[in-house]
């Protein structure tokens, strides 16, 4: 078989990148890289500078209507709207074809993510049952999935096929938790006529679904400039409008997948039996069987899926990053040290290490006796112990609810603290216990 020629630039450069976009554990990496560059910079000569940066006024309108925020301000109600989109696509994919399809099957996952997120709730308002710090209750429920399985995959080959797939179904749980919080508990005074503008853009998403619309342009077009922008104005959280406009989009492919097959099969022998013209540029004959190859090929996919996958890579790489250097800045003083009693940092801490592992452990055991679920081949108790642990790790999504939880900067520094102490240990626990258990077998 003639190999495939290689040009310098797909060698040295297009290859590798194309390995490091789709390399599971490089996400939660860089995730970390970011988190910590925030930390060195807000405690180096330059961190005025740095979190000055943030506040930088940016501006988008069109003469007398402007709307003015920060940059900090356009990365978490902006940037991270990008984030809870592809959430709400993985979230309707698992739902359709995933480990949530099946009742049965995906009665362990969310038994553990709902005793992952109640417990640490209730770990948190033990340690803060009263007056303005009980409003953080909801940031120790979150999962950070990049993080969690970025870890996991690290592991490689030594972690079973299941416990991957339970975790990621267990995150994927955790976020759609999340996102209910969010809408339910923090969300501020509600304008209901923007409200009914984001309604009727909802209507108009449907209505297109259930029509047949698979053009991603429009989807995009009504969920940014319609959907989304009316949320933010609406007092509900724009994130939200992100997750609906996700659920909208088309999850049928045009073509079966036995068709796709005659058809590919057919135009391969037609592309085979073309006379070449025996230069660098294909015949036009050659070229309009490329195009219907790609055309066939295009709606064997299903919009759904095809979004996902060109937007992971930037969520992962881009948007992430982004909003931990634009959140995680942590100036380290004896103030902030002292924070380390605050009850805030307490029960953040305690509720992502301690609750995350008490109630996935608990419920998991609970549903398995009450025979509603069965437990997952391959896996070990240990194994799911570890799980509990990368559970705990909260980050992206605790520091995104700790922003919306509290106002004063006081009471976010003392919740940053817990989240990132508790995300390094959780995730370090996590990592050695299905490290050894997978050793051990």
């Amino acid at each position: 078989m003639a190999k495939i020629r290689k040009e310098p630039v797909d060698k040295w450069i297009i290859d590798p990148m194309r390995r490091f976009l789709s390399n599971s554990s490089m996400s939660g990496i860089v995730l970390f890289s970011s988190a910590l560059i925030a930390i060195i910079l807000s405690n180096s000569p330059w961190a005025e500078e740095f979190h000055h940066f943030w506040e930088t006024k940016i501006s988008v309108g069109l003469h007398d209507w402007q709307l003015s925020k920060s940059l900090h301000h356009w990365i978490n109600d902006g940037l991270m709207a990008i984030f809870f989109f592809v959430v709400g696509l993985e979230l309707k994919r698992e739902i359709i074809s995933g480990e949530l399809s099946n009742p049965k099957a995906a009665m362990l996952p969310i038994a553990a993510a709902l005793g992952g997120m109640l417990v640490p709730a209730m770990v948190y308002f033990a340690l803060n049952p009263s007056g303005e710090t009980s409003g953080g209750w909801g940031i120790p429920m979150a999962t950070d999935i990049a993080f969690a399985l970025g870890i996991l995959y690290l592991l490689g080959d030594k972690v079973p096929v299941s416990l991957k797939i339970f975790l990621t179904a267990l995150a994927i749980t955790d976020d759609l938790g999340a996102v209910l919080v969010i809408a339910f508990f923090y969300t501020s005074d509600i304008n209901l006529s923007s409200l009914l503008v984001a309604g009727i853009f909802l209507i108009i998403l449907i209505l297109a679904n259930r029509t047949g619309v698979r053009n991603t342009l429009f989807y995009g077009l009504v969920g940014i400039g319609g959907l989304w922008l009316a949320f933010l104005m609406s007092g509900v959280h724009a994130t939200i409008a992100a997750v609906l406009a996700a659920f909208t989009i088309p999850a049928n492919a045009k073509i079966s997948e036995e068709l796709y097959s005659r058809k590919l099969s057919t135009l391969l022998e037609r592309f085979k039996k073309a006379k070449p013209n025996n230069s660098p540029t294909v015949t036009t004959e050659q070229l309009h069987i490329l195009e219907e190859i790609r055309y066939v090929s295009e709606k064997a996919l299903t919009p759904l899926q095809r979004l996902e996958h060109a937007m992971h890579p930037f969520v992962s790489f881009v948007v992430m990053p982004l909003f931990a250097l634009a959140n995680a800045g942590i100036s380290l003083s004896a103030d902030s040290l002292s924070l380390l009693g605050n009850s805030i940092t307490l029960g953040v801490f305690f509720g992502l290490v301690i609750g995350k592992v008490i109630g996935i452990l608990g419920f998991t055991t609970l549903v398995i006796k009450l025979k509603w679920a069965a437990f997952p081949e391959g896996i070990t108790r240990r194994h799911l112990i570890g799980a509990g642990f990368l559970a705990g790790i909260g980050f992206t999504m605790s520091l995104f609810i700790s922003q919306l939880a509290f106002e004063n900067p006081l009471y976010i520094e003392a919740a940053k603290i817990g989240i990132l102490l508790a995300s390094l240990t959780a995730g370090t626990i996590g990592y050695l216990i299905i490290s050894s258990s997978s050793k051990s077998k």
